[in-house]
């Protein structure tokens, strides 16, 4: 059954009466740091949740891996495919996860409001010792990986969010995520045709003004590979195989803007970035996963074979970029 002109019931509080969607606010907020009531950093105490084919989710796991904080906060993996209690830990023996002995990643909402019924999403990071949720603030975490958990960066680590930029990165930051990382979704999940137009506009002018800002730059800030850079790949790295399609998005491809396609297989090719991409979860989770089979009219569960991610290994050529 197609969910064209009612309200997903997954996603029914996050519709609004003229059609447009608007995520739903984290419940797990508490920052990381060394105040009061802050979440202190501290090497085993905590673990990352994830699932692959969620941008917002890979993008904390790429930022973990550039610093090498994969050795001081451990990584659980739930399934792609949503069941109907949410994500579930099924790759791993016995359908629970290993180190919290959860098997749905709801029980940590559950565990902190019985009576919550929002989604309960990905990336979020739990204390392993009290099972409780810490934090799953998508749009800070990284930003909390790069600055209070410094002390345990591995040594070499890039500075993705240099002091001296950070106004900088955070207002860009704000447009790539209102424009092309929730643009997506703001035009899939669209249940009105203005507004979807609206963020199928959105998106691509952003893209067009990126396109054209990266024929200079290697980088969105010149030659420093930064916080922004992680947060634009993520949606880049799902677009040809996932939003192109499922979510009609379909002016262009990625393949279709030389700067932008070169630019994301330069940091696919950088390590963290590629290694931390699964293709086969993105594809099969947007077009197969019960949940939004719908959006893709793919009632029968088929996902994509394509396109060949031996493409992305092809060479770039932005290595001569510096500054613009």
């Amino acid at each position: 059954m197609s969910i064209a002109g009612s309200k997903h019931p997954l996603f029914a509080n996050e519709l609004r009466a003229d059609g447009s969607f608007v995520p739903q606010a984290n419940l797990f907020t508490v920052p990381f740091g060394y105040g009061p009531g802050e979440h202190k950093p501290e090497a085993g105490r905590y673990r990352l949740l994830w699932m692959a084919a969620c941008p917002y989710a890979h993008r904390a796991v790429i930022v973990r891996k550039l610093l090498g904080l994969d050795n001081v906060i451990s990584l659980g993996t739930a399934s792609h495919f949503r069941t109907e209690y949410g994500w579930e830990f099924s790759l791993d023996e016995g359908g629970v996860d290993p180190v919290l002995g959860i098997r749905y990643i709801k029980e940590i909402y559950d565990r902190a409001d019985p009576a919550y019924k929002g989604r309960p999403t990905v990336p979020i990071i739990v204390d392993v010792i009290s099972g409780q949720g810490v934090n799953s603030d998508y749009f800070r975490l990284t930003n909390y990986l790069e600055t209070v958990w410094s002390p345990f960066h591995k040594e070499g680590a890039p500075d993705l969010y240099p002091e001296p930029l950070r106004a900088e990165i955070d207002d860009l930051n704000d447009v790539i995520f209102r424009d092309i990382n929730s643009g997506v979704y703001k035009a899939g999940f669209a249940h009105s045709q203005q507004a979807y137009e609206a963020a199928y506009d959105a998106l691509f002018a952003r893209l067009d003004e990126l396109e054209r800002h990266l024929e200079n730059n290697r980088y969105l800030f010149g030659d420093v590979l930064t916080d922004s850079d992680v947060r634009l790949y993520t949606t880049l790295a799902r677009f040809d195989a996932a939003y192109y399609s499922v979510f009609n998005t379909n002016r262009n491809r990625l393949t279709d803007f030389p700067n932008l396609w070169g630019y994301a297989r330069d940091l696919y090719q950088t390590p963290g970035f590629g290694e931390t991409t699964d293709f086969e979860a993105i594809r099969s989770s947007y077009h197969a996963s019960p949940h939004l089979r719908g959006f893709a009219n793919n009632f029968y569960g088929i996902y994509p074979k394509g396109p060949d991610e031996q493409v992305w290994h092809t060479a770039h050529g932005r290595e001569k970029l510096g500054k613009g």
